[in-house]
């Protein structure tokens, strides 16, 4: 792709960064087959190719309209596109970049879309905040319209968190929303790993990786949560008393890999970012390195007639993450039967705020999504990030977990 990018950003790291990423797109339309927004919507403009089409545009200094930022508002950053295409196109990062300089240079957004965004970036990335506005939701669940009521899952009480017994450490991401959608995710995870000879030690209050401000585009507010999260992290890993960092929602596990690329122009923090991600790892890659104790465990265990589960692989565990395979593995292991889930690689609609912000969207994919589950009769759903659980379980007929709660399931029964 051929590009002449205009004078307000050609000589900006933006710039230098957005044009490498153009000039490797050869239109070639792969990726709009595997788009959910252009399979669902039609519109050339809600494919991966038809917004490289509009930042071009726009960053060739073309009026940017109203238009131009819904379509790429309607993005879900799923990454589907990167895995498809043969070029290599970052389309993630160009994307970033895209709504980075249109929310500059398209018209102010509504006076009820900018309250709205800041109450989702400034709520649900403070855990406590975020926790005790839940709770009164939850309470006044009976008075809400039914569509916002479906997205208040019942309370779930936290399981028995193993008190730390063995040699072997690691610590645990708590996140801003996981503690209150899914409160017992890292409990099932700290038994299971307890059972392989691992203790899991989370830090309180540790709070949001970024993720969620970042792609509200407040790039320097993200770049904070994350700054704060490495700080959190960095004096137990220096003094070696734990072995790494281990995530259990994949989201942001997508995005504490991102940190290197996040802080590129940081220095000091880059060279913080890059020991921590190099210690990093997604809570399936942690107990896959684990089998043979695994297996020990689960040989004590009756392992069959537990039911047939359909995995749904979050977009960030499969594009982001690139984990493929892995949790599926695990989950036969332990004795489960996994239906087949057609259009597997398409994303439920939950993508972060998503499912907030563009709600008709979100809630096509999310009932999409349920059909292709249910299609093999299973008698409950597994994930592997807080966002897509609650997403889908606001409308699914059986239960939706995190596959480490089914794991601890097995290994306890």
């Amino acid at each position: 792709m051929q590009t002449k990018l205009a004078d307000f950003i050609r000589d900006t790291a933006d710039g230098a960064e957005a044009d490498a990423i153009l000039r490797k797109c050869v239109h070639c339309g792969f990726c709009t087959a595997t788009c959910p927004t252009f399979q669902l919507l039609g519109d050339e403009l809600d494919s991966p190719r038809g917004r490289i089409y509009l930042i071009k545009q726009m960053l060739e200094g073309e009026a940017v309209s109203a238009r131009t930022q819904l379509h790429l508002d309607r993005c879900l950053t799923c990454r589907s596109c990167e895995t498809t295409c043969p070029s290599g196109v970052e389309y993630g990062r160009l994307v970033d970049i895209g709504r980075k300089w249109a929310e500059n240079l398209a018209p102010p957004r509504s006076a009820p879309q900018q309250v709205k965004r800041w109450l989702l970036a400034n709520t649900i990335s403070q855990p406590a905040v975020f926790g005790a506005a839940y709770r009164v939701a939850r309470a006044l669940r009976p008075l809400m319209p039914s569509t916002l009521a479906a997205k208040l899952a019942p309370s779930r009480p936290r399981g028995v968190w193993p008190s730390p017994r063995h040699a072997r450490k690691w610590l645990v991401l708590g996140g801003c929303a996981q503690p209150a959608l899914t409160p017992d995710v890292n409990a099932a995870a700290a038994r299971v790993l307890d059972r392989i000879g691992i203790s899991l030690i989370e830090v309180r209050r540790d709070g949001c990786c970024g993720a969620l401000r970042s792609h509200l585009n407040d790039h320097e507010g993200g770049r904070e949560d994350a700054s704060r999260l490495l700080q959190q992290w960095q004096p137990a890993l220096e003094r070696g008393e734990v072995e790494g960092v281990v995530i259990t929602a994949s989201g942001c596990g997508s995005f504490v890999r991102e940190y290197r690329y996040l802080f590129r122009d940081d220095a000091p923090m880059l060279a913080q970012a890059g020991k921590v991600v190099a210690q990093t790892l997604d809570i399936a890659e942690l107990i896959a390195r684990e089998t043979h104790a695994l297996d020990e465990c689960l040989v004590k265990r009756a392992l069959g007639g537990r039911g047939a589960i359909a995995f749904h692989s979050p977009c960030t565990l499969q594009h982001g993450l690139q984990i493929r395979g892995v949790v599926e593995g695990l989950l036969q292991r332990a004795g489960y039967e996994l239906t087949p889930v057609a259009d597997a690689h398409l994303c439920c609609g939950s993508a972060g705020s998503y499912s907030l912000l563009q709600p008709e969207i979100a809630t096509s994919l999310r009932d999409n999504k349920l059909a292709a589950l249910a299609a093999g009769k299973p008698v409950g759903i597994a994930s592997a990030n807080v966002g897509c659980i609650a997403h889908l379980g606001s409308a699914a007929d059986v239960p939706v977990r995190h596959w480490i709660e089914w794991l601890d399931e097995a290994l306890s029964t």
